[in-house]
């Protein structure tokens, strides 16, 4: 039986933990409260408490590591003072304590927020330039991961999330003045998130960088009108003075290298 701690049992590491056991795997996953400690013990999952701090890692470490033939990292910066800081400072202590334990497989979960919002498509060969603070964290943290001597880290950048409960023109309805409407969306759905982990799992696919976006780039007027149309939401009203073109994400390796196909292509 293949095993995997999922270090960080949120949105995302939750429900990928539920389909990595219904395929046979033995799933450790750790949270930062007793309350969902609970939630997961009651879903099958081998619950543990586990805190990264800048100060080192705290809980039982070697009992949530133990006999993992994977480790997924899926814990993204704080979103408060120092956040970044701490952030880089608590992965850094984090990859200590992942090279004494004898770890092999790793998979880090990134963004697409690594790269500079400008008009460019980028692929997984082009070198980020970070213009957000997020995004510079984020990217000295996918470095310190790929200089893990002795364990292989495939990083996988997905960009923006959307899911049965979880869609940005929620925030975005009703509201007036929105900027760059001609950008283009770069987003993912939650099913192929956990379909991209799955596979990078059951390829073996060790050591590589991956773009999780789906091929769907229609500008942001056009695909936040429609969907609050949809949703019988207000629609938002984007600022047309705003010529404003950013980025755009290529994930062509996902389906040329690891065979991928996407289970939501439009989003």
């Amino acid at each position: 039986m293949k095993s995997i701690s999922i270090l960080g049992c949120g949105w995302l590491g939750r429900p990928l933990a539920v389909k990595l056991l219904s395929e046979g795997f033995r799933v450790n996953g750790s949270t930062t409260t007793e309350e969902k400690l609970n939630q997961l013990k009651q879903e099958g999952i081998h619950s543990w408490l586990i805190k990264t701090e800048a100060t080192g890692v705290v809980g039982d470490w070697d009992g949530f590591i133990e006999n993992a033939d994977w480790l997924l990292v899926n814990i993204p910066p704080a979103m408060k003072k120092n956040g970044s800081a701490n952030f880089v400072a608590s992965m850094q202590k984090l990859c200590a304590q992942i090279e004494q334990s004898g770890i092999q497989k790793i998979i880090l979960v990134s963004s697409t927020s690594v790269f500079q919002d400008i008009h460019q498509t980028f692929t997984e060969a082009d070198v980020p330039n970070p213009d957000a603070e997020n995004g510079q964290a984020l990217y000295q943290v996918e470095q310190i991961f790929q200089n893990i001597a002795s364990a292989k880290t495939t990083i996988i950048r997905f960009g923006g999330l959307i899911g049965n409960d979880r869609h940005p023109v929620k925030f975005l309805s009703g509201r007036t003045g929105i900027p760059a409407p001609k950008s283009v969306v770069n987003l993912i759905h939650l099913e192929d998130c956990i379909g991209i982990i799955s596979a990078v799992i059951q390829g073996d696919f060790c050591g590589e960088v991956l773009h999780g976006v789906s091929a769907f780039h229609p500008t942001r007027e056009a695909y936040y009108t429609q969907k609050a149309i949809e949703l019988n939401l207000p629609i938002p009203i984007f600022n047309t003075n705003d010529c404003f073109i950013g980025k755009t994400i290529n994930s062509q390796k996902l389906s040329a290298q690891l065979g991928y196909t996407f289970l939501k292509p439009e989003l």
